[in-house]
């Protein structure tokens, strides 16, 4: 992981002029990394809102792997390691509004 004073060192205001916040770096390198520079807003999303040692993790898995969609398997482990809840999970026993279903009394 970079210093932040590293990563300003290096900052060109003309060439980097979309990058001001240290996440938006790591989701740039997350870009590069995984070769995918179409889908850079989820990863700046990510590196902003995900931990980053769940996101190290997963790219280190990645990085390893010999694949042609290094996004979408690094998407698949970060929902391996836990990253979004189960939707399945969550939802058992709740009824479409989100309220617990009330069984019948049967008389």
């Amino acid at each position: 992981m970079q210093k932040v004073g590293d990563i300003l060192i290096k900052f060109n205001p003309l060439e980097d002029k979309y990058i001001s916040r240290e996440f938006q770096s790591y989701g740039y390198y997350l870009t590069e990394e995984l070769n995918d520079l179409k889908h850079k807003g989820i990863y700046m999303k990510l590196s902003k809102n995900m931990p980053r040692a769940l996101l190290e993790k997963a790219l280190s898995f990645v990085k390893d792997a010999n694949v042609k969609r290094k996004g979408a398997l690094f998407m698949w482990k970060l929902k391996e390691l836990g990253a979004w809840p189960d939707k399945k999970k969550s939802a058992k026993g709740r009824s479409s509004s989100g309220r617990k279903k009330i069984e019948d009394i049967p008389f």
